[in-house]
């Protein structure tokens, strides 16, 4: 059994939002409560079968990095009440998510190999082989759609349209390579290499805050660093812990988003890879052990954990 969608009204309750991966309940128009369903998404689009435990994975590897990354930037995660449960503060989001790439891989590469040597403004070199490492991390950001495909967009577009403005966008970019830094860290403390990611930020009561996940396999690619170098010299690829096998499976089967492909059918097997693949991940990258929380009655626990969270908080 695996957590397809929540339909709650909780106390307070002023609206609910149901995302690509999370169900998002605002409360008292200040508190969020995003619950991580098990849905996976691939290409902007959500695929039809959740995957188990995924949720969980997701939300306990953001509160594990968020926590470990607070002294950087304020974030807006309060508690973490249930497995599949983050409760914080409310902020305006930006309509941009901050993508910083440390190799040439995945959207950018298939860029690349189509020709382009210019990513949202940043130009990269001639010469570069598929998960390359840059010679400096840079930022590619994206437009943050409510519907269909994000897109890239540069640090000048964003600006002259006013999407955010200089002095934020300065901050932003300032955040988003110190959290780059500390996730790169982080990762080869245990054997992983940090490839790309992406931030979301908004403000609060003023500032900049970080929202949302942080460093987990759906927001982030991770390569294992050991025989990394070897496998490029001989042109291999890479062994990695992320969601682009997920995609790569899906382009080998004839899908990537586009109008009028179908999303090729994913059997219990799969699903059960997809699984194991995320608990890998969480377990390595946090160094804990993954405790599968009870799968039946989900929507009662999760309801009675939020409940009384909120009503701790409400007091």
């Amino acid at each position: 059994m695996a957590l397809a969608r929540t339909d709650f009204q909780f106390p307070g309750q002023t609206a609910v939002y149901h995302g690509k991966v999370r169900d998002v309940y605002e409360i008292d128009q200040k508190l969020l409560v995003m619950v991580a369903s098990d849905r996976i998404s691939a290409f902007d689009v959500i695929l039809p079968r959740p995957i188990p435990y995924k949720g969980q994975v997701l939300n306990q590897t953001a509160a594990h990095f968020l926590k470990a990354t607070a002294d950087i930037v304020p974030n807006w995660l309060i508690s973490t009440p249930d497995p599949n449960v983050a409760i914080g503060k409310k902020a305006q989001a930006f309509p941009v998510e901050m993508v910083i790439r440390g190799y040439l891989a995945g959207h950018a590469w298939r860029e690349y190999r189509a020709g382009k040597r210019s990513v949202c403004g940043v130009s990269l070199p001639d010469g570069l082989r598929e998960n390359d490492r840059l010679p400096v991390p840079v930022i590619t950001p994206s437009t943050k759609a409510q519907e269909g495909h994000d897109l890239d967009i540069s640090r000048e577009e964003i600006i002259a349209q006013g999407l955010v403005s200089e002095e934020h966008y300065l901050q932003l970019e300032a955040y988003t390579r110190r959290l780059f830094a500390r996730g790169t860290e982080m990762a080869a403390a245990k054997g992983l290499i940090l490839v790309d990611t992406k931030y979301e930020f908004g403000l609060y009561e003023g500032e900049p805050i970080l929202i949302d996940e942080i460093h987990t396999p759906d927001s982030s690619r991770y390569f294992y660093a050991e025989g990394y170098a070897a496998r490029q010299e001989a042109g291999e690829p890479q062994r990695q812990l992320s969601k682009e096998f997920v995609r790569q499976w899906l382009i080998e089967n004839g899908f990537q988003g586009k109008e009028g492909e179908q999303v090729p059918e994913m059997n219990d097997a799969w699903l059960e890879e997809i699984s194991h693949r995320y608990i890998e991940l969480f377990e390595h990258i946090t160094g804990s052990t993954f405790i599968k929380s009870p799968i039946d009655k989900m929507n009662q626990r999760i309801e009675t954990a939020v409940v009384g969270a909120l009503l701790d908080l409400r007091l």
